[in-house]
């Protein structure tokens, strides 16, 4: 009995590894690639609009990012679903899109304001840009929080985690993109360095959310296994 049970024990724990590690290479490919065709919206309207007036730009890559936070919400889900059968996916991917075009109307704010920024004392310029980095790197985990805590209770760690990595991710974007991006590039080459810029920063998103997202699917798996 106790040779079965340990064989029952080991069998269990090599399939849960094994579950672990597909798990990790869905959440880092699907991600990854979801991403990547998401940003494609907007690294195309951004090139095609950049001498656009302010209002049009701001309201196309609002639009675009409805289509990059669709995209990526579902390339999440679909790894997700898998271990929170429960998860309302179509909540989700629409929470996600809902949650990347605010993502960009925020981003877009100082664009808006223009020259009017500079002409604020440096405290309140200080200030108002860590209120904005705060919205825009909480504002997609917050949104997916709220469809995900029906799920997996317990779960407002996704906030926190999925802000400092896009904060990295981001980071990374303008390390890659900034020395690229130079006046009289052509429109497809600048294309092509926003998504070689996004690989780079969905790569990174999709590895350093991947402990938290593991987390949820040993979570939802307790919770309803």
């Amino acid at each position: 009995m106790t040779q079965l049970a340990s064989a029952g024990h080991g069998d269990r724990t090599r399939s849960g590894a094994h579950g672990r590690t597909g798990f990790r290479r869905r959440w880092v490919t699907r991600v990854t690639a979801g991403e990547v065709l998401g940003f494609t919206a907007p690294a195309v309207v951004g090139a095609a609009l950049v001498t656009a007036p302010a209002a049009v730009e701001v309201s196309a890559l609002v639009a675009a990012g409805l289509v990059e936070g669709a995209l990526l919400g579902a390339a999440q889900a679909s790894v997700l679903r898998r271990s929170l059968p429960v998860l309302r996916t179509g909540w989700f991917v629409m929470a996600t899109a809902l949650a990347a075009a605010t993502a960009y109307a925020v981003a877009m704010v100082p664009v808006v304001l223009g020259d009017d920024v500079a002409s604020l004392p440096v405290p309140v310029q200080v200030a108002g840009g860590a209120v904005l980095a705060a919205a825009l790197l909480s504002t997609i985990g917050t949104a997916q929080w709220l469809v995900l805590r029906r799920a997996v209770p317990g779960s407002v760690f996704w906030i926190p985690a999925t802000a400092a990595a896009w904060a990295v991710g981001l980071g990374a974007f303008l390390a890659v993109s900034t020395p690229l991006w130079q006046p009289g590039r052509s429109y497809a080459l600048t294309v092509a360095i926003g998504v070689l810029a996004a690989l780079v920063m969905a790569v990174t998103v999709a590895v350093l959310t991947l402990p938290a997202a593991l987390r949820l699917a040993a979570a939802g798996t307790e919770e309803h296994g």
